[in-house]
């Protein structure tokens, strides 16, 4: 069995939720990624923020980033998955939610994402085309 914490980008940082946008994107530059999970002040998350958030939701709406936090841009019910899950629940939990990215929690914590790349770098064709079906279907 293939487990979650196998297959996820190790190292995953958190983004507090009072945090602004621009030093958001400056944090995703440093560390080479295009989201980051948002927590609360326990830790706990409460969203994602993508790159595409803060030019879409952000800066393509005439919103200063300076000013906007990663909270503001927290929407919905954050999906995440247990280290120990198997990769057919990671499949599903990203399928059945349509993300492209989803964080991984051991004990609580923060561990690791799951991207499309590790998607790609660890199954089969098979899978990876299913998942993209289903991700990218419209509908």
């Amino acid at each position: 069995m293939t487990t979650a914490g196998e297959i996820m980008h190790p190292g995953a940082q958190w983004i507090p939720a009072t945090e602004t946008l621009d030093r958001a994107a400056q944090l995703m530059a440093r560390l080479g990624v295009g989201a980051l999970p948002i927590s609360d002040m326990n830790e706990r998350l409460c969203g994602i923020l993508t790159d595409r958030d803060i030019v879409v939701g952000c800066v393509a709406k005439g919103h200063d980033p300076a000013k906007t936090t990663a909270g503001d841009m927290a929407q919905g019910t954050p999906r995440w998955i247990d280290a120990e899950a198997d990769v057919s629940d990671v499949l599903d939990e990203m399928q059945n939610h349509r993300i492209r990215r989803l964080p991984v929690i051991r004990d609580k914590r923060l561990v690791g994402m799951i991207s499309e790349a590790d998607l790609a770098r660890h199954l089969s064709d098979e899978q990876i085309a299913g998942w993209a079906e289903k991700v990218y279907a419209r509908g």
